[in-house]
């Protein structure tokens, strides 16, 4: 009788550890997704001291040393997973990524000896899944960046260039625009991006394409770039500062660039990207060329008294004193 009611006292309280469990890893799961890693880390490993062979656990584990660019603490978990789980591209192509990162951060001859493995991981990942792209968009970096002598080609960074083109027009074109930026064929990656933004029309698009003219020194339609983004994303409070930073920059479009800047610092949020004091300093700019001292004064002393130290207001500033 006593092992029988042992019996029946013992699962009730197997259930409740396993619910127990359950709950600290969906916790866990809520704070990784909020991007609270610090508090996700010790309730995942945690739950790995009872599940140590549990693939999600191992992977949200790998994902949290890879935001604290920790690389060598993001490794281990990666290739615990590709040696367990080899037919999963999405392993392969974070194992491949963080053997790439790490190799960024070594001495070049320590480097050189990751290139194969970083190369296997990533193509691994595109022959096990025909439509990964960021597994593709990964080789066309690793192959146009890398130098012919250690494995480096161009050809082959168009290969899968135009395997993205079949998967994603969109990312197809920015990344052949990719590779004729860095071989600097200017024509031909103009022709790209504005493929890209004609067919996608994202942020990301006409990201690209105004940067591309900005390096080439092409103002003009680095403003008109920017102004077309902001009226088809008018959401996109990041935006308005864009429109302002060419205005001040370049010296075009002043009046839309104050606008444009000044809606940016009453709606700015963290989102966006660019702290306020920068906003600030493109202000100073557009003051400065319309010639207006003053106002370009008020707005560069306001950039520098939200940061002291902000070295392009300080340059900023005394060009401003010489006007």
């Amino acid at each position: 009788m006593m092992k029988k009611w042992f019996i029946i006292l013992l699962f009730p309280v197997a259930l409740c550890a396993q619910n127990g469990s359950d709950n600290a890893f969906a916790k866990a799961e809520s704070y990784f997704k909020q991007s609270k890693y610090k508090l996700a880390k010790p309730l995942f490993l945690n739950y790995l001291k009872t599940h140590p062979k549990d693939p999600q656990t191992l992977e949200y584990l790998g994902d949290i040393e890879g935001y604290a660019k920790n690389w060598d603490g993001a490794i281990p978990y990666y290739e615990n997973l590709v040696e367990k789980y080899p037919n999963n591209a999405n392993y392969h192509y974070k194992y491949g990524g963080v053997l790439g990162m790490k190799a960024l951060a070594v001495n070049k001859l320590r480097a050189a000896t990751m290139i194969g493995d970083i190369k296997e991981q990533f193509e691994t990942a595109a022959t096990l899944d025909p439509s990964h792209i960021e597994a593709r968009w990964a080789l066309v970096e690793f192959y146009i960046q890398i130098p012919g002598i250690i494995g480096g080609s161009e050809a082959k960074a168009r290969k899968y260039a135009d395997q993205l083109l079949d998967i994603s027009k969109v990312d197809g074109y920015l990344a052949h625009g990719y590779i004729a930026e860095y071989n600097d064929k200017p024509k031909q990656a103009e022709y790209n991006y504005i493929k890209a933004v004609e067919i996608g029309g994202s942020v990301t698009c006409y990201a690209k394409l105004q940067e591309h003219y900005e390096k080439n020194n092409e103002p003009q339609k680095a403003f008109e770039t920017a102004y077309e983004a902001q009226q088809k994303h008018a959401q996109e409070n990041r935006l308005q500062y864009q429109l302002g930073k060419v205005a001040g920059q370049y010296g075009i479009g002043l009046d839309q660039g104050i606008t444009g800047l000044h809606h940016y610092i009453k709606y700015h949020s963290a989102a966006d990207g660019v702290p306020k004091d920068w906003a600030y300093l493109r202000l100073a700019q557009i003051y400065k060329h319309k010639g207006d001292k003053e106002k370009a004064e008020q707005w560069i002393n306001k950039a520098l008294a939200s940061r002291s130290d902000f070295k392009e207001a300080l340059q900023e500033r005394k060009a401003i004193m010489n006007l």
